[in-house]
């Protein structure tokens, strides 16, 4: 990879120990995906924040980098493992959080906004149309590719870190033109009525477009939070982090359908419900907000409990940024929630906050969710917002 004089420099420790050591990544991760050149990013999204993922080793690389490392672009957070604030709220442990707040700690030495988000697009970190950036979780980056139209490859934590401390990333993969052509065309004959029939949908277009780029017809509207939801799972079960639908992203009408075609009808539809949720009458466990909730989603909770109670026994989450849980605090929906006996999980998700063997039934509208909290062994139900809340209030899911 051909580096310029100031790159040369910055490898050579001209500018110290935490841009040399971002810099020896940068280069390895150019050879080995044969990168020719360095490009500037215009914001960076770091994952690998929660101490849950990070353990002691993690912690002590990122006090090292923080000695001396100060980020030169935008760069933002993803989810910790913990709400910042009422962590004490959501049964998480004092020895759990002062090693989490030791890892905010490192990130904040290093200029880093702790906005703590799987959502940063929805908090100020908006890239422009064809920029280049450099972020990490996976959602964050489908929606980057693919709604706002923005170049980024799935990065590490590592590489997202050293890209935000040197300001440039390796020119290769989706930052390249020729490889963002898609090479699945996805004609979609099935209704989608609510919010989770998207997760379900792209758990269908992720398991047969198998790493690959889909094209997609037969959808005629979407909003913001339906393509969130359906980025997420669509790269959760297989494909690239990327997607075109006709008419709706952009990009869309630059791109010339490919030759491979498969169609999704109401029984692919139907066979992703039935994979994603288990057999389970029970809940003790509500979160909504994977990917984090837009203030619309949280307006649509606290219509749907107002004046409602949650069941003893179960516990309803609402994870959300805490930018957007600030918006809500001042239209009143927080009281709403809160009275209900609903609770904010702001700056974490279901994802990564230590919840192995906490509850034993999840119900929430995220395929990408469901996927996660199986691996913390819950057993899971998708459906509906409505469907969600009824579960929060009654301890059940209404099969």
């Amino acid at each position: 990879m051909e580096l310029t004089k100031q790159e040369k420099a910055m490898l050579d420790g001209k500018e110290g120990y935490a841009v040399k050591k971002s810099m020896e990544i940068l280069v390895a991760l150019g050879d080995i995906f044969g990168a020719e050149k360095l490009i500037d990013v215009g914001s960076v999204q770091v994952a690998g924040v929660s101490y849950h993922n990070l353990g002691d080793a993690g912690l002590d690389f990122l006090n090292s980098l923080a000695e001396d490392g100060r980020v030169k672009v935008l760069t933002t957070l993803n989810p910790a493992g913990m709400d910042l604030e009422n962590w004490q709220q959501l049964g998480i442990s004092p020895e759990f959080a002062e090693k989490q707040n030791l890892v905010i700690d490192a990130f904040t030495r290093m200029g880093i906004l702790v906005s703590c988000t799987c959502t940063p697009y929805l908090i100020g970190n908006v890239p422009l149309y064809g920029e280049h950036i450099a972020w990490s979780e996976s959602s964050a980056v489908t929606f980057a590719n693919s709604v706002l139209g923005a170049r980024t490859n799935r990065e590490g934590g590592p590489s997202a870190l050293a890209a935000a401390f040197v300001g440039k990333t390796p020119c290769y993969g989706l930052h390249l033109d020729e490889n963002r052509v898609p090479d699945i065309n996805v004609q979609v004959n099935a209704e989608l009525s609510r919010l989770s029939d998207w997760g379900a949908l792209g758990y269908a277009i992720g398991k047969k477009a198998e790493n690959k780029i889909p094209y997609i017809s037969g959808i005629k509207k979407a909003t913001l939070d339906e393509l969130k939801s359906f980025g997420a799972s669509l790269v959760t079960y297989g494909a690239k982090p990327l997607f075109y639908i006709k008419d709706i992203t952009p990009g869309a009408e630059l791109r010339q359908q490919p030759k491979e075609t498969v169609t999704i009808e109401k029984t692919d539809l139907d066979d992703a419900y039935n994979k994603i949720n288990d057999q389970v009458d029970e809940i003790d466990f509500v979160c909504v907000g994977c990917p984090h909730c837009s203030i619309k989603e949280v307006a649509e909770i606290a219509d749907l409990i107002r004046g409602k109670k949650v069941a003893t026994g179960t516990e309803l989450w609402v994870a959300t940024s805490r930018t957007t849980k600030q918006l809500a605090d001042k239209h009143g929906y927080t009281a709403i929630i809160e009275a209900a006996g609903g609770k904010f999980a702001c700056d974490t998700c279901m994802a990564v906050a230590p919840l192995k063997g906490r509850f034993k039934a999840l119900a929430t509208t995220s395929a990408k969710g469901c996927f996660y909290s199986r691996q913390n062994l819950m057993k899971t139900k998708m459906g509906s917002m409505k469907e969600c809340v009824d579960a929060a209030v009654t301890g059940k899911w209404n099969n």
